[in-house]
Parts: structure tokens; sequence; C-alpha cells
């Protein structure tokens, strides 16, 4: 724990309620870009949690190559990846919800229920 405080063992789950509360404490006093400066290049084991769009412009994800544009949506390239053979995307992402059909039969909703759906605006028309 932090030096002076009376904490639970790390391994306590009977403590963990109050070791996160105690985390949130801490975290709280900086911003994640406050943090990222403090830690980043250090040997701390840190990463910040970042939305989607600030992953892909992340210098580690851009210095692996982590994202890919396919007609011009980005997406992630296919992991894992291998040296001898090279994994390529081989399909346009569909656009959005031309798929649903598929993918409602495919988790067992009837065709029934997904014509029903499309009539009410849930799900994307065929």
């Amino acid at each position: 724990g932090l030096k002076g405080e009376d904490l639970p063992a790390q391994n306590d789950k009977r403590g963990w309620h109050q070791l996160r509360a105690r985390l949130a404490d801490v975290f709280a006093t900086r911003t994640c870009e406050e943090w990222c400066k403090l830690l980043e290049g250090t040997d701390a084991c840190f990463a910040p949690v970042l939305s989607p769009m600030d992953a892909v412009t992340h210098p580690h994800n851009v210095a692996r190559g982590t994202y890919t544009q396919v007609d011009g949506v980005t997406q992630p390239q296919p992991a894992p990846r291998f040296s001898r053979t090279v994994s390529t995307l081989r399909n346009t992402p569909p656009a959005a919800g031309a798929d649903a059909a598929q993918v409602l039969a495919d988790w067992g909703i009837g065709a029934d229920e997904v014509t029903r759906l499309q009539g009410i605006g849930a799900v994307a028309p065929a």
C-alpha cells in the first residue's frame, strides 16, 4: 500500500472494495494525460484506457500497424500475426446494418421476427 496507510492485503478478497475505493480516489487526483506523462517510458505496468478513436492514433498502435483502412473504414489488422504466414483483410466491411438479418438469424431469431423488427425500424432492411 501507500506509505502510512493501513490497507488490506492485495489478495484478501474481503478488502477489495476498500482497495477499489482507494485506487479510484488516487486515480481521480490526475487527468489521463497527467498519468500518461508521469508513467509512460517507466517500468511501471501501465496503459491508458483509450476510446476507440484514440486507440487508432496512439503511438503504440501506430508503431505496430494495429489498424488499417479498407475502403475508407478504419479497422483492426488481423491478429495474431505470424512471420511466415501474412494475414490480410479480404473483405470490405459491410455497411452498418447490412448484415443485420443474417446476424440475427445466426443468433436464432426467426425470419418472421426479423421481418417485424425491420418493419418497425429496429433493424436495417435487407
